[in-house]
């Protein structure tokens, strides 16, 4: 296993699809169902020995949680904060390109 590319509370970017999203957890590696694993096309699939992380995720048309694989993901350069409405009850205000976690909230 190797250590988690990217934090909670962090604005990351997909590699391939087009939506943005705040970490909000890590999973050091794949966690998630076989059968979730598998519905991923073959040529596509990552491996799962590599950080998962779930992430608020929003497009231009929707909000929603996402699980993704660290291959995946990229840093979000736009410095511009997520309008999920879920990042109020776990962050703080977006401030220096992040969501600080809320006091007391881990």
């Amino acid at each position: 296993m190797r250590a988690a590319k990217y934090n909670i509370g962090q604005v990351v970017r997909h590699r391939e699809h087009p939506f943005r999203g705040v970490v909000f957890d890590v999973d050091p590696q794949f966690s998630n169902t076989e059968e979730w694993y598998q519905s991923i096309p073959e040529d596509c699939r990552p491996t799962k020995d590599q950080p998962y992380y779930h992430l608020y995720a929003e497009t231009e048309a929707t909000y929603y949680v996402a699980y993704v694989s660290e291959q995946n993901l990229v840093p979000d350069p736009s410095g511009e904060p997520l309008e999920h409405p879920e990042l109020t009850a776990r962050f703080g205000e977006f401030s220096d390109g992040r969501y600080p976690l809320q006091h007391g909230l881990n």
